[in-house]
């Protein structure tokens, strides 16, 4: 029996008391019991009766081996850590798989005598445990496991702005989009990370469920570097729900592009990099469509634009009623509908006076330069009137001093 020197025990962790799903589909009085211990070979209470297992642990040669979870278990939660031991010699080499053929990341302790997975797991997948440990006497005996993981109700995956690979303007907040409510905030907010070229404090905020944001404190600074790991793989976002996929975005900030409105002077100032770039004669919201103070930022960019303002509940035939096809150069700066465009039929009233319907109108020479200055998430600054933005209308991020959007983390 000292050819191997090897005994295997399996231990079972698959759900610890209170966790909040469960799965019973293993066979609830097989070895793979909850909690139950199943070392083998030794005559003790519980004992495993796994076929190939070694039955020589009282060897002092013996490698004894303990892998969680245990052989055949099913229903192992996903965001629990695979563990392969020994109490005597060491661990050579140690593979996971998933069933599509994906390796699981993990490493070794300073003495090779317990490897420990690094990643957590795909709900609802069959995994393969492999390698190959030494006994204290030379002998190799391959490892051998397999066992699923639990399947989730329902799926957690992320939408995502920007885009991967995109160039933004200074003010984007970085946005994620749930598919599904999370309930256990915190436990998705520890699996999300940003990473800077250059130190960057920022935190993230909960919008509701279903969205959280992220911005820095102070506008990002131009040319920066920025990674987004959505580490969500094998998450508990509460009522089983779990996160079924990681992702990775990288993104980054062109140049500094800040722009101010100043609705009662008419003008637009522009800084770039710092500087004062030009400064703009607009029209603004005339009474009764009062264009919103606050910092807003750019999110949509149209070289031309439809602009119906039957979306915005003015019908035909009253006399604010506009339906214009060809509005250049629009770039949209909330969800409700007000743009800075080109705006030829309004050039008499443009530095003077505001003739508008909420939107930041501008000769069409104006708005072509700025429109080639700017990137989505840039940010206008609009001054001068008692209307504010509405919390959720756009980007409004920046409106929320610092200290309340750190207070909507939920690890703050």
């Amino acid at each position: 029996m000292r050819k191997h020197g090897l005994a295997v025990a399996g231990i079972c962790v698959l759900l610890l008391a209170g966790t909040a799903c469960s799965d019973t589909e293993a066979g609830g009085n097989s070895p793979s019991t909850p909690g139950a211990s199943t070392t083998q070979g030794n005559g003790t209470p519980g004992a495993s009766t796994t076929p190939g297992a070694s039955t020589t642990p009282n060897d002092p040669a013996a490698a004894n081996l303990t892998i969680v979870p245990a052989q055949g278990a099913s229903s192992v939660q996903p965001d629990k850590p695979v563990t392969v031991s020994t109490s005597q010699g060491k661990l050579s080499e140690v593979t996971l798989k998933d069933d599509d053929g994906n390796k699981v990341d993990g490493s070794f302790n300073t003495d090779k005598t317990q490897w420990t997975s690094s990643d957590h797991l795909k709900p609802g997948a069959s995994y393969t445990l492999s390698g190959s440990a030494e006994g204290t006497d030379g002998g190799t005996v391959p490892i051998s496991s397999n066992f699923k993981t639990l399947r989730a109700t329902k799926s957690l995956k992320a939408s995502v702005v920007p885009l991967n690979g995109e160039t933004v303007g200074v003010a984007l907040p970085i946005q994620i989009y749930w598919n599904n409510p999370v309930k256990d905030r915190a436990a998705v907010e520890k699996r999300l990370k940003v990473t800077t070229s250059v130190p960057v404090t920022g935190t993230w905020h909960w919008v509701n469920n279903k969205q959280v944001n992220y911005r820095p404190m102070n506008y990002w600074p131009a040319g920066t570097k920025v990674t987004v790991n959505i580490d969500t793989q094998g998450v508990n976002a509460g009522n089983n729900t779990w996160g079924t996929s990681s992702r990775k975005i990288a993104f980054s900030i062109g140049k500094s592009v800040v722009s101010t409105v100043n609705v009662t002077k008419h003008t637009m100032t522009v800084m770039i990099n710092g500087k004062l770039a030009r400064t703009i004669p607009i029209t603004a919201g005339k009474d009764g469509f009062t264009t919103r103070s606050g910092v807003k930022v750019i999110m949509e960019k149209f070289p031309t634009k439809r602009m119906d303002a039957a979306t915005i509940g003015i019908k035909p035939g009253d006399p604010n009623y506009y339906n214009i096809s060809d509005v250049k150069w629009a770039q949209r700066v909330t969800s409700s509908g007000e743009f800075i465009h080109g705006a030829p039929w309004s050039a008499g009233s443009q530095g003077t006076a505001n003739v508008s319907h909420g939107c930041v109108g501008m000769s069409l020479a104006d708005a072509q330069w700025f429109y080639n200055q700017t990137l989505r998430g840039d940010p206008v600054t609009v001054t001068g009137t008692t209307r504010h933005m509405e919390p959720g209308n756009g980007w409004t991020d920046w409106n929320t001093t610092w200290a309340a959007y750190k207070a909507g983390s939920a690890l703050s």
